[in-house]
């Protein structure tokens, strides 16, 4: 399902030329394909019909169907078919079903609230929780007369990556670092050091195998990992223990990105609760420790080879790109940091960016150029003598990284942000001599650099102030109609009901107020 750079435009060959080039490198790797479904009907999850799922349910016995959707906060919702008959199956996968939308979003009138939830057969994957053997689907959102309901944040982002391979010829792919805390109860044999738990091991970390079968789970439901390991900000409080732990995925199609990214978090937070501890994805948790973040890392792609290099350098299109990410970055926020406990997290000195700036490998940046393969090394033959010579193009893992969104973030609603910021660099007259501007190569926290760091733009510091800044700036957000009026006006209306302009200055220092705060938001996302 979500492990395939694949993105499919009735309008544009782009899709076709892609699909040919994806086809003859990646066929192979069906073998190794962790995804049963997979495995089984010997296709890409793009390439499922609706006859292969009624194959995979006879064949291997599964008795329930469940369509899965998210609500508007943010989780995966479930509505349950016990399977009755062929007829029935063929009824449920053809038709869909009715569902409430006013209890799913809270800017749909209860009046006219029914809509449509309709399963997309490339996101298939065998329920790794249930007894009962339950195949789930993931679901799109339809009216009343048929159509995509315009201000899902599921059909947001396939609006916005419509219009930028439309607008520009890219595609989009990218992916999440996902960043979590599992809390347990303290014990007293070999506990780390508070803040220096990154990539820490077995005993001193203490939840590497949840973290392990998580991504086995992710894996087998279609999940693109890259890598997991322990993150450097554990810490210990009373008699609890505090492990962060990060799941990083691979860059694929942006849609798929947002799938995996919700099934993940559903994943882990199943997990945890079978082994009795609780999880937390909240931007902060805790008086001076670092909190959670959702970087994403992101790749403009053309005929089926990355846009981000040139001649062994980050290129111009990649150039243009980040400058639309800091152009936007004062509204992205919105979407990316949407509780007042995001801006506790966003402080400088804590690998958190304040200011709109970017740069290479440079941690306190907003958007972040990581260390590439994009030059000639020799460094496996160096490393392993006996290997014979080799000339390899490791250009295609580049990507640029967005940092300061954090667990709280719409996923759908941000990665549809930075689709339409991508695409407004890339149509900005100035784009190069912003991203010139804007690039440090310095710790700007540095007293000596204490003149360049007043000259960049900061970061909203509150959800009222992102709102504010969404409405400067929501015009580009409707271009090519992305989004919808009527659902940027209330989400304005829903970030300034915090009313958080001067909370950090109101509550100071006062540490049984802040734990308040981010106790009140520990489930965000």
């Amino acid at each position: 399902m979500f492990g395939v750079p694949i993105y499919t435009l009735n309008f544009s060959n782009f899709a076709f030329q892609f699909f040919v080039h994806f086809r003859k490198n990646m066929r192979n790797s069906i073998e190794m394909n962790p995804n049963p479904l997979v495995q089984y009907l010997n296709k890409f999850p793009h390439e499922f019909t609706k006859s292969d799922i009624v194959k995979y349910i006879e064949d291997n016995n599964i008795e329930m169907v469940n369509f899965r959707y998210v609500g508007w906060d943010l989780r995966l919702k479930t509505l349950n078919f016990i399977i009755n008959d062929k007829p029935h199956l063929e009824a449920i996968l053809t038709a869909g079903e009715r569902v409430d939308g006013s209890s799913l979003f809270p800017f749909i009138e209860t009046g006219s609230s029914d809509l449509y939830i309709i399963p997309r057969y490339k996101t298939a994957f065998l329920n790794p929780f249930n007894e009962i053997p339950s195949l789930d689907l993931l679901c799109s959102y339809y009216t009343k007369d048929g159509v995509p309901f315009e201000s899902s944040p599921e059909y947001v982002l396939r609006k916005a990556h419509e219009a930028l391979v439309e607008k520009t010829g890219y595609s989009f792919e990218v992916m999440g670092e996902l960043e979590y805390y599992v809390i347990s109860e303290k014990e007293e044999l070999f506990l780390a050091k508070d803040q220096k738990g990154y990539h820490e091991s077995y005993p001193f970390a203490k939840w590497g195998e949840l973290r392990e079968r998580a991504m086995k789970a992710i894996a087998h439901c279609g999940g693109y990992i890259k890598y997991g390991h322990a993150e450097v900000g554990n810490f210990t409080l009373g008699d609890e223990i505090y492990e962060q732990s990060e799941i990083e995925f691979l860059p694929t199609n942006i849609e798929d990105a947002a799938d995996q990214l919700n099934i993940a978090k559903w994943i882990l937070r199943s997990l945890a609760n079978e082994y009795g501890v609780n999880i937390t994805f909240a931007p902060k948790i805790s008086i001076g420790k670092a909190g959670s973040g959702l970087h994403i890392h992101t790749k403009l792609v053309k005929d089926g080879k990355t846009a981000m290099v040139e001649n062994g350098e980050l290129s111009k299109t990649a150039k243009m790109a980040i400058a639309g990410y800091l152009d936007l970055s004062p509204s992205l926020t919105a979407f990316g940091n949407t509780n007042p406990t995001s801006y506790f997290r966003l402080v400088p000195h804590q690998e958190a960016p304040t200011n709109i700036c970017w740069g290479d490998r440079n941690r306190s940046v907003l958007v972040r150029v990581p260390l590439g393969w994009s030059g000639k090394n020799n460094m496996i033959k160096h490393a392993n003598p006996q290997e014979p010579d080799g000339d390899f193009d490791f250009s295609n893992k580049q990507t640029v990284e967005f940092r300061c969104s954090d667990g709280s973030a719409d996923i759908h609603l941000l990665l549809a942000g930075l689709t339409v910021a991508a695409r407004h660099g890339l149509e900005m007259k100035n784009a190069l001599e912003m991203a010139e501007r804007t690039y440090v190569d310095v710790n700007i926290f540095e007293k000596e650099n204490e003149e360049r760091l007043n000259q960049l733009s900061k970061l909203p510091t509150s959800c009222f102030e992102s709102a504010e800044q969404l409405e400067n700036q929501k015009d580009i957000y409707l271009k090519y109609g992305v989004f919808t009026e009527s659902m940027l006006e209330w989400f304005v209306s829903y970030l300034k009901q915090f009313n958080d302009k001067n909370l950090q200055t109101e509550l100071g220092d006062d540490k049984k107020k802040i734990m308040e705060l981010v106790n009140k938001y520990f489930y965000c996302g």
